[in-house]
């Protein structure tokens, strides 16, 4: 039930409308107005939904503006819901600000659960870090993006980023320069849409990948890249990978067996195979 004077943090599908929450709707119905990154996709979001609160914007250019505004709302007893385009907002998305004002206001901010784009990728993405860094968006100049990526090289966990069509070639190719050929990427693109498409595959055969269908650089991307193996080798994947091997299975088979439990690269792993068998 929705409560007096109080700011909802509302997620919302990122594509199909089949995967707003129960709660999600309840508050959208019931409070009587929405503050929204762009009110001209939420207006039929909200009718689709059958919800009749009136909308606010709030967006990355007015964000200071609009979080005066849901205060005054709030001061009258009235409750906001904060959505996004799509997923939870704040996110790699308008809303940190605003909720940072309302808090120091002294109003109540409730979060729903509900769609993330980063968390709907990473669990289908079959890395198997114990720890992920989700970065978000990197930086779009050329030399910001190599310094950025330059910081995470040494870094363990498994990297999170979004990314746009227009840029994704060139994001791929820095990440490719940056972690070098070995590592595995993977893309979750347009995900719970029509054209859903999630691929792994070594960094060195990324941009090929895209380039092999025009389409596969179309949509909006999420992109994992597994973390950086231990210093001197991944002890833990060439264990595997040897008791493997020494069971009787393939190099090939051996191989991707070592990098589902371990996490090591599979090129890594299948070289190294190749190596211990051949010796």
């Amino acid at each position: 039930m929705e409560e007096a004077a109080v700011l909802y943090v509302v997620p919302t599908p990122l594509g199909n409308l089949g995967d707003i929450t129960l709660r999600a709707l309840d508050v959208l119905r019931q409070v009587p107005w929405v503050a929204a990154e762009d009110t001209r996709h939420t207006a039929p979001l909200l009718k689709y939904y059958g919800c009749g609160a009136r909308l606010l914007a709030a967006h990355q250019h007015n964000e200071e503006g609009a979080a005066q505004q849901v205060i005054a709302k709030l001061a009258a007893g009235e409750s906001v819901a904060l959505v996004s385009d799509a997923g939870t907002p704040a996110v790699s998305d308008p809303g940190a600000r605003l909720v940072a004002r309302v808090r120091d206001a002294g109003f109540r901010i409730v979060p729903l659960p509900g769609p993330c784009a980063a968390i709907a990728a990473l669990s289908a993405s079959g890395l198997s870090e114990p720890h992920f860094l989700f970065y978000g968006f990197l930086p779009s100049k050329a030399k910001q993006r190599a310094d950025a990526l330059r910081e995470l090289l040494t870094h363990p966990h498994a990297l999170i980023f979004y990314e746009a069509p227009h840029r994704i070639l060139e994001t791929v190719a820095a990440l490719a320069a940056a972690f070098g050929p070995q590592r595995t990427l993977v893309f979750a693109r347009e995900l719970s849409k029509l054209f859903e498409t999630i691929h792994g595959c070594p960094l060195g055969e990324a941009l090929a990948w895209l380039h092999a269908d025009a389409n596969r650089q179309r949509g909006e991307f999420v992109l994992l890249v597994s973390g950086a193996p231990a210093p001197g080798g991944d002890g833990e994947g060439e264990r595997v990978l040897r008791v493997l091997l020494d069971d009787g299975l393939s190099v090939k088979q051996a191989a991707k067996l070592a990098h589902a439990i371990s996490g090591t690269a599979k090129n890594t792993l299948y070289e190294k195979a190749l190596a211990l068998r051949g010796g």
